[in-house]
């Protein structure tokens, strides 16, 4: 009888916490199962190459005809009147967008296991999507990390001159860390994310992520070809990402013709109900 009563015994909060973290971490490492997953790899990797080959040329072009010349426009570090461009320029900064997407997903991780049936369910679909856009942002970032380090492009005016083409291979320097823009790439990953999971997005994102973009030129702490360069590291980045998930049905589901799409999610209504549920004494 007693053993019976422990068998009957629901797992304590704790337990089910660790449980749902499992669960979690091995649903992103599961086998893909999608069976359209090659058409989609295929018609990604179609479009990744055309979008690098299209933005490798712009990149070129920029660097050439205009890189030297723009920084020249700007107006000088310290100016008085650019403090309102510093604080937009701290939204694209990767290490706070990424710490407030681990603070989401830590507590969803808290919230969840206390809660039961459809209201659970809302929240375990909803911390997927947070899931996909903290690794939407993650792995472009480390990509992009990687490539300064590799390519070593001199900052604006690092140097004392205006030059376009100054490159200390393998810095790993600040100074040396300026192709691709760490701020446009993760900008433009939270775009892409954000944008893929809900299309009525996309024009909110586009102008933040342009106005990330925007902020390190003049803050002299870009050329214009470093953020189109992170632009096309923090896109090319994401869209990886959204394969890897949809290859396994997560957030994400993949058509006849290899398009990738999003799956039907909570709305924002059925998160506030949630909410008053999860927040009620």
């Amino acid at each position: 009888m007693a053993i019976q009563n422990r068998a009957d015994t629901p797992p304590s909060y704790v337990v089910r916490v660790l449980l749902l973290l499992r669960a979690s971490l091995l649903q992103l490492v599961r086998h893909p199962s999608h069976s359209r997953r090659a058409e989609a790899a295929r018609s990604g990797a179609r479009r990744a190459l055309l979008l690098t080959a299209l933005v490798a040329l712009a990149i070129a072009v920029l660097m050439v005809a205009l890189d030297a010349r723009e920084i020249g426009w700007m107006p000088p570090r310290g100016t008085a009147w650019l403090w309102p461009v510093k604080i937009v320029t701290d939204f694209g900064k990767a290490t706070y967008l990424l710490w407030a997407l681990a603070a989401a997903l830590l507590a969803l991780l808290l919230i969840t296991p206390r809660l039961a049936g459809w209201s659970r369910g809302v929240l375990l679909a909803f911390g997927t999507r947070v899931q996909f856009i903290f690794f939407a942002v993650l792995v472009p970032v480390l990509a992009g990390e990687v490539l300064k380090g590799a390519i070593g492009r001199g900052r604006p005016f690092v140097g004392g001159e205006a030059n376009a083409f100054n490159f200390s291979y393998w810095s790993w320097n600040e100074a040396y860390s300026s192709l691709p823009s760490g701020h446009a790439t993760a900008a433009f990953a939270l775009a892409f994310a954000v944008a893929a999971l809900w299309p009525q997005l996309r024009g909110v994102m586009i102008v933040y992520a342009l106005a990330i973009a925007v902020s390190r030129l003049l803050l002299l702490a870009h050329h214009p070809s470093d953020v189109v360069a992170g632009a096309l590291t923090g896109v090319i980045g994401a869209m990886a990402v959204r394969y890897w998930f949809a290859a396994r049905h997560l957030a994400f589901t993949i058509e006849r013709d290899g398009h990738v799409a999003a799956l039907p999610g909570p709305s924002f209504g059925h998160l506030k109900r949630v909410a008053r549920e999860a927040l009620a004494p």
